[in-house]
């Protein structure tokens, strides 16, 4: 038997150290470049449901992208299988709404529908930023339920109140921890018709917008200036993606919006503003960072659209409004 000794010894431990510390930094490394998954299996124990089938169901639309994301249409899933999975969990679901100036007007029906429709039976808490916090309405909230006013500055332009939601979301998440699981940000000029709950959940989720989704990518209102962070060319992205209507897991959300706020941040100190704040870098940031689920047309609709054939369901609409009337410097 070979004696090693005490100076092979300790050269060997440290040598041993340094590989382990090696390992670890590239494994924190890569947890922080490679996309963040969901953190459990879905567990089914004793849940009586209807056998699925890959052989039968909707045919009119795609329910999966090209790099295989579920693409989210009423008659895809069924509702009360996804709550028997995610109850157990005990998952707690966060909503930012920003209600500046006379948007302050849209929070009560916003609030009253989402208590209807939003993860009914869920753990639901709805961070409301507001430079009004005394016109906050009152609404019945159902157990497990809660509401939390944030106070913000006004502005004189819609688009600085715009370009500032993924800062405050990004704060928000920080200052959140690990006390929610996901989080919505949500348009408050909105109000909810029909269930949105567990189906919407994912890593990264993107809602297509009503608007565009029969168009051609180079028709989209994408950012088109070189120049911009913002910057789509027109034969890239995949889909218009709406700005009123995101979210996912909160370290996915919590990575988009800081890269969105760095990126307005890098265009303003050049002097640009992208086409539409921080919708145009949020699709810029959806097309490299593809999400892990894409939620239809039906979870963010335009009340002054007719529903298209394939919309068999309106789960969230924007209301009818006057923007002259109601932003600032129109």
């Amino acid at each position: 038997m070979r004696v090693m000794s005490g100076k092979t010894v300790t050269a060997t431990l440290l040598l041993l150290s340094f590989l382990l510390l090696g390992v670890l930094y590239s494994y924190q490394n890569y947890s922080d470049v490679l996309p963040l998954s969901e953190e459990f299996h879905l567990e089914a124990k004793h849940l009586r449901y209807q056998q699925p089938s890959i052989l039968i169901g909707r045919t009119d639309v795609v329910t999966v992208t090209p790099w295989l994301a579920p693409v989210v249409w009423e008659g895809t899933f069924d509702p009360v299988l996804l709550d028997g999975l995610y109850r157990p969990r005990n998952i707690s679901v966060a909503v930012t709404v920003f209600a500046v100036g006379k948007y302050i007007r849209f929070l009560e029906a916003f609030l009253q529908t989402a208590e209807q429709h939003f993860f009914v039976g869920f753990n639901v808490h709805v961070y409301i930023f507001t430079d009004q916090p005394n016109e906050v309405p009152r609404v019945h909230m159902a157990p497990g339920r809660q509401v939390t006013v944030c106070s913000v500055p006004s502005s004189r332009r819609w688009q600085e109140i715009s370009a500032r939601r993924m800062e405050l979301i990004q704060t928000l998440i920080e200052e959140l921890s690990n006390h929610m699981d996901y989080i919505f940000c949500l348009d408050v000029d909105s109000r909810f018709h029909g269930r949105w709950g567990t189906e919407s959940l994912g890593g990264l989720v993107g809602v297509i917008h009503p608007g565009y989704y029969r168009n051609r990518r180079n028709k989209f209102p994408y950012e088109r200036r070189p120049e911009s962070r913002a910057y789509l060319a027109p034969e890239e992205g995949d889909f218009y993606y709406c700005g009123g209507a995101f979210g996912g897991r909160l370290q996915e959300v919590h990575l988009m919006a800081k890269t969105c706020r760095q990126d307005f941040e890098a265009d303003a100190r050049g002097g640009m503003e992208a086409a539409w704040q921080e919708e145009s870098h949020l699709n810029r940031y959806m097309w490299i960072h593809k999400p892990t689920k894409v939620l239809s047309p039906e979870y963010l609709w335009q009340d002054f659209k007719s529903r298209e054939p394939e919309i068999r369901l309106i789960r969230f609409s924007g209301v009818t409004k006057n923007y002259a009337e109601i932003r600032p410097n129109t």
